[in-house]
């Protein structure tokens, strides 16, 4: 008899972990060995469960999802991530797959789509959602210093932005990513300094230019 896939599934949302743990235990070829809640404890789990693919989103408290992917790419190379976030604009699928991920998915696509997704990566594979990666036309396009300067930031940088876009504080930011008011504010400055803006609305503006929408 085949033995079943082991998967570790990662996600903020106990809600959205159950959903998709029924979605994946439908077939008799996937099986759920763990779940995770934050980038620190998938590492940790990955370790000690040696799961066979990793399906995991990008949003997340800690040291975030682009984080996470980088450091178990380092420890395992061999490692099969697969993405499955609520982003479908081609900066986090780019970063995503930078960092070692294998395949990216929405949390919209189609029941099925999980499952090729998982078996083309099992195959030695990768799997992009058709549609996520294609050339864009925009009228009002950011700058090409701008895309540099964001291609560059880290998995850190990166998570400060994309917050600070939409909106939160730098507070709020350092709650939901754990980290102390001084270190977020740092980053902001940093980040501001290398889009050479003075201020968040500015910075805002770049993100709707790339055309990140948040949730």
């Amino acid at each position: 008899m085949k033995s079943k896939i082991k998967i570790l599934l990662v996600d903020d949302h106990l809600v959205v972990r159950a959903g998709f743990k029924m979605l994946l235990a439908a077939g008799d070829a996937i099986e759920v060995i763990g779940e995770a809640e934050r980038g620190e404890q998938a590492i940790q789990l990955y370790q000690e469960l040696k799961p066979d693919i990793l399906v995991m989103d990008l949003s997340m408290p800690g040291i975030g999802g682009l984080e996470t992917i980088r450091r178990i790419c380092q420890r395992d190379p061999a490692a099969k991530i697969l993405v499955f976030s609520v982003h479908h604009e081609q900066v986090y699928v780019g970063r995503a797959l930078n960092a070692g991920a294998q395949g990216y998915i929405t949390k919209n696509s189609a029941p099925g789509i999980l499952a090729e997704a998982i078996a083309a990566i099992m195959d030695g594979g990768s799997y992009v959602e058709q549609g996520l990666i294609k050339s864009q036309h925009h009228n009002d396009a950011p700058r090409p210093d701008h895309q540099a300067a964001i291609a560059g930031f880290s998995p850190r940088e990166f998570d400060v932005f994309s917050l600070l876009a939409q909106g939160m504080t730098v507070h709020k930011i350092a709650d939901q990513l754990c980290l102390g008011h001084k270190t977020v504010a740092n980053y902001a400055t940093q980040i501001k300094k290398k889009l050479q803006v003075d201020t968040t609305t500015e910075l805002a503006h770049i993100a709707v230019n790339l055309g990140l929408t948040m949730r």
